[in-house]
């Protein structure tokens, strides 16, 4: 296996980081402090989309630098799951950045559930504006009342009456769903009680204008709203949507998931990465700006021993999510559900330590939004949750390890 970039994608991957030096870096400190001024507390109906998001967005799709997520080339640029990985890692560097590609979760993971299994109708009137990147949308399975992390949980009902199919269930941390922008939400619920496990859930496309669904509130995560798109729980009371509405087919919600999540467990992962760069670089600047006890804190109690830990785990983590992309693209995503699994683990678990690390350093400032850093860990301690637990993935890993083994003496 090589793991070395593409011509084409070493070419993307340099346009790439001059956008990012050029039309962003220069202005990230303004940007995120006019996030904070347009969107302070918890009322999403006030949230506004700050207007340089805009802009660059404009700008990136003149550039080319569009949708880079998606693997067709007639719609996007058609990179590979392992083209698209260290372009991932390149925004994962400034996390607000991806939504400037539209590259943002969960629009990606929505867009190519519509690329892969929706209808040419569906494709139409809900891709082609995500695409455009005019519209955002969110996705909606966890429920408050069960263990999400069992997707086969999930109690909201699909019930079909006559042409139309009719939803009830409440979800929550429902990503995206405060967005001045977003119009679709992709639910999940049971449409078979009876049958298979697997084959009881179904997906269907529910506009957020549909009466019957009320967004109740925005969800904190340790005390952030993450405006403007925030983490909402919603309400789904009898809303009704034409059967045309339904993803694939009744009992088809679990065969969609196994489609939907693996390319983006990639992303997630190597927006990790390059979060945990982002935090190692800080680290070592701050250690060797301030001084304390007559030394550069970076030569003190051992901090060039935590400078090379982090080193080794960002490497080996990057290494694992590039053979698990690489796996995804030649044998599929369902025979690399080991390696997605383990990434899943290791990338957020790395990233929360490096940026802790990059936090003690910086001390009390560390803690402020004078820097990233506070950020950095939010997204690493919720990406432990995000699409799955850890407890979930390790046990996905042992039981494939331990398959292995079946009928041995071991």
């Amino acid at each position: 296996m090589d793991f070395q970039p593409s011509a084409r994608c070493q070419d993307l991957q340099d346009r790439l980081q001059d956008f990012m030096r050029v039309e962003v870096i220069p202005h990230e400190a303004d940007y995120r402090a006019q996030l904070r001024n347009l969107n302070s507390g918890s009322d999403w109906k006030t949230w506004q989309v700050v207007p340089r998001m805009e802009d660059w967005k404009a700008k990136a799709r003149d550039a080319g630098l569009w949708n880079l997520f998606l693997p067709d080339d007639k719609l996007a640029l058609g990179l590979s799951t392992l083209e698209y990985a260290p372009l991932a890692e390149t925004m994962g560097r400034y996390p607000f950045s991806a939504e400037i590609f539209n590259c943002s979760a969960p629009d990606t993971g929505n867009m190519e559930v519509l690329w892969l299994f929706g209808s040419d109708t569906q494709k139409q009137e809900w891709l082609t504006p995500l695409l455009a990147g005019e519209i955002r949308s969110v996705f909606c399975m966890t429920e408050p009342n069960v263990a999400s992390s069992d997707a086969r949980n999930i109690s909201a009902s699909i019930t079909e009456d006559g042409d139309e199919l009719v939803l009830n269930g409440r979800k929550w941390w429902s990503t995206g769903i405060g967005h001045p922008n977003a119009k679709l939400a992709i639910f999940m619920g049971i449409s078979d009680p009876d049958g298979d496990p697997h084959a009881r859930h179904s997906m269907v496309l529910v506009p957020l204008d549909t009466p019957g669904v009320t967004i109740e509130r925005m969800l904190p995560t340790m005390g952030e709203y993450d405006p403007p798109a925030g983490h909402g729980e919603v309400n789904f009371d009898n809303v009704r949507v034409p059967k045309e509405n339904l993803i694939l087919g009744l009992g088809k919600g679990f065969a969609i998931a196994q489609g939907r999540l693996g390319p983006g467990r990639i992303h997630h992962c190597m927006r990790a990465i390059g979060a945990a760069e982002r935090a190692l670089e800080l680290m070592i600047t701050r250690g060797g700006q301030r001084e304390a006890f007559g030394k550069p804190l970076i030569a003190l109690e051992g901090n060039r021993g935590q400078v090379a830990d982090a080193r080794v785990a960002i490497d080996q983590a990057r290494l694992l999510t590039l053979y698990a992309a690489w796996k995804i693209d030649t044998v599929g995503a369902k025979a690399a559900m080991s390696e997605i699994s383990a990434i899943k683990v290791v990338a957020p678990n790395m990233l929360q330590d490096v940026v802790d690390k990059a936090m003690q350093i910086h001390g009390g400032q560390g803690l402020t939004h004078e820097t990233p850093l506070a950020d950095l860990w939010l997204m690493a301690r919720a990406l432990r949750y995000a699409d799955g637990p850890d407890e979930v993935h390790r046990a996905m890993v042992a039981r494939q390890e331990l398959a292995k083994y079946r009928g041995k003496n071991a």
